[in-house]
């Protein structure tokens, strides 16, 4: 579970969107607020399953007054979402975290392309909404199974704006042609995914064949490792207090270090939040994340210390 604190909302309305997702209105107590956000923000929801999920914030940026998340059922999932759909119920109380946002928007670039696909659709449509308020240059492009299956599509078709829909069930079954689409896009651009895994690794592949560099992920899912991570003990000093923590082979430095009593902000335990984010002053991380980017990663001053070790003896954090 988070160690972060928790917001109290109820539920004000539960919305049929398309066939297994649902968006769901959160509202703070009377006379409350809630903190602002930015494109691409998600909150986490805590359940009383015991489950924690974290969910893109799709309505207006900056508005207080409200929260909108899309859920959809992971039928493949651990059951976060399928508690959601059967359990939740309007008036009901709810915690939440503040909103955190690892996949923020340029405002200023001089071209933003987004792509969404399914679910993936709820952070893109709140950066879509943001660049057509501001006048900035933006193309999006949503794919879905079919028609029926495009949440929030008359919302973004309401907007405006440069919007084109590729719908597999129309293309025998085949998924867009990311190589095809992004080709036509300004080098210079800004380009933004979220959606299942096979369809970021098509983007990322794309923007790698016709150059675009500023190229920006939001996932859903853990990415699946190659191979487990080295299963050896190693030593973890905290710079801070000069603290020296021992990690058994197959534990994970995340419990090892709240074993020993170090308050470590965590939420997700998958790699994919990012809020365990911690700064490495020396050592060799084994990053096992999905956040962190190639470069990132290569530097190895930070790391996600809820699913990352160590390759080597020792790492010296900044706690």
């Amino acid at each position: 579970m988070s160690n972060q604190p928790s917001m109290t909302a109820l539920v004000r309305t539960l919305r049929h969107e398309a066939p297994g997702i649902m968006s769901i209105e959160l509202i703070p107590p009377r006379g409350e607020r809630f903190p602002g956000f930015e494109p691409g923000a998600h909150i986490d929801l805590h359940l009383s399953s015991g489950l924690l999920r974290s969910y893109s914030l799709l309505n207006p940026c900056g508005e207080t007054d409200r929260y909108v998340v899309g859920v959809q059922i992971d039928k493949k999932g651990r059951g976060g979402s399928r508690f959601i759909h059967e359990n939740f119920r309007v008036g009901m109380s709810v915690q939440l975290s503040a909103p955190r946002n690892l996949f923020a928007l340029d405002e200023n670039a001089s071209h933003s392309v987004l792509i969404a696909g399914g679910i993936g659709v709820t952070p893109i449509l709140c950066m879509y909404r943001r660049l057509i308020e501001l006048g900035r240059p933006v193309q999006m492009l949503y794919c879905s199974r079919s028609a029926d299956h495009a949440a929030f599509i008359d919302e973004l078709r309401a907007m405006g704006g440069k919007l084109d829909v590729h719908y597999d069930d129309e293309n025998d079954g085949r998924p867009a042609n990311l190589k095809a689409y992004l080709a036509e896009v300004p080098a210079d651009a800004h380009v933004y995914c979220c959606g299942p895994a096979p369809m970021l690794d098509a983007f990322d592949a794309a923007c790698e064949a016709v150059g675009i560099a500023n190229r920006h992920i939001e996932r859903f899912a853990a990415v699946p490792q190659a191979a487990p991570a080295a299963d050896h003990g190693y030593s973890v000093e905290l710079a801070r207090t000069k603290k020296l923590i021992e990690v058994a082979p197959g534990a994970t430095l995340l419990d090892s270090l709240l074993s020993a009593g170090v308050d470590v902000e965590h939420s997700c335990m998958e790699g994919i939040c990012g809020s365990c984010e911690t700064r490495v002053i020396s050592g060799c991380p084994d990053h096992r994340d999905s956040v962190l980017s190639a470069s990132e990663r290569a530097s190895n001053t930070v790391m996600m210390v809820c699913v990352s070790g160590c390759k080597g003896e020792k790492l010296v954090l900044d706690l």
